[in-house]
């Protein structure tokens, strides 16, 4: 079992937890193959999604997986809730402590709000998200993806592309990936490169072409308009013709490997539909892979150690 409470990032986990975490999934996806997609692994547990940015599948993703496992969860709004009332998230911390919860899953604007929160309750702290620092279960479930059609993540080129400098899932991908063995090299305007990549343990393709060759995944990600100031790239037009993934690129797709996208997709920016159509688009079964992820934290993390 996960010798931690709290899943805060990819950069803490050693190689050893990230597969606990993995071969774990492999068991909850099976559950989700089942006829009856209900098991009593989390029984009297409480989880709650607290969420400060906007989501659709990350939300939806942890709270099927807490009630596929008979956990009791719960949504808050934060439109709604005391937050819009000067209440700190210390403060709804406490609260949700007191109200007996296990589990607190986290998705927050400002980086490093989840190891705030984890640092003041007794509650397990999954971060789902915070600013431009870390996506966890993102790149968990990608790597779970990986491993699933490749049968190991050690050795494989895994080409990611587009506004790596605002994106969390990058940087946890990058983290995880290194971490397994992996390859990566990335590829965007560079505007929308983070400096210091080679310290990341990345190589920076010249051109998407260049990105494209070789790649056993290549993953596109989403133009993070909402926390960019303008003038990062001329125009969307130019982006998608420079470092979208175009019909033209796929000549140079491997015969085997995979086109992943952590959605919501821009299609025609970052990636065309004809692309997203291919055989060899994993996007949906991304999707599918991160109930199973999220089904195997919640189980590992209720085990844990308790301070």
């Amino acid at each position: 079992m996960l010798k931690r409470k709290d899943l805060l990032g990819i950069k803490e986990l050693e190689r050893g937890e990230i597969e606990e975490i993995l071969n774990t999934a492999v068991e909850m996806k099976k559950i989700l193959k089942q006829n009856v997609k209900k098991v009593p692994h989390l029984q009297n547990k409480s989880v709650v999604i607290l969420f400060h940015e906007n989501s659709t599948r990350t939300r939806m993703s942890f709270e099927l997986a807490a009630k596929f496992m008979s956990a009791s969860a719960s949504n808050i709004s934060i439109a709604t809730s005391s937050v819009q009332k000067g209440e700190t998230l210390i403060d709804t911390g406490k609260t949700l402590d007191a109200l007996m919860t296990d589990i607190i899953v986290i998705r927050h604007s400002a980086a490093g709000a989840p190891h705030l929160l984890a640092r003041h309750v007794r509650a397990g702290v999954i971060n789902a998200g915070d600013g431009m620092n870390e996506h966890p279960t993102q790149a968990l479930l990608d790597m779970f993806t990986m491993r699933e059609r490749f049968g190991q993540i050690e050795g494989l080129t895994v080409g990611i592309y587009g506004d790596i400098l605002h994106s969390r899932v990058a940087r946890s991908n990058i983290y995880g990936l290194n971490k397994m063995g992996a390859k990566v090299k990335v590829f965007g305007p560079e505007t929308l490169l983070p400096s210091g990549l080679e310290r990341l343990g990345v190589k920076k393709a010249g051109s998407m072409e260049e990105l494209i060759e070789g790649s056993d995944v290549v993953m596109g990600l989403r133009i993070q308009l909402e926390r960019q100031k303008k003038g990062l790239f001329p125009s969307i037009r130019e982006y998608a013709r420079y470092y979208g993934f175009t019909p033209e690129r796929t000549r140079l797709l491997k015969k085997q490997a995979l086109v992943m996208h952590p959605g919501p997709v821009n299609r025609g920016v970052e990636i065309t539909t004809p692309v997203l159509e291919l055989s060899q688009s994993v996007i949906n079964e991304q999707v599918t892979n991160g109930v199973a992820v999220r089904m195997a934290l919640l189980f590992l993390l209720t085990r844990g150690i308790r301070p």
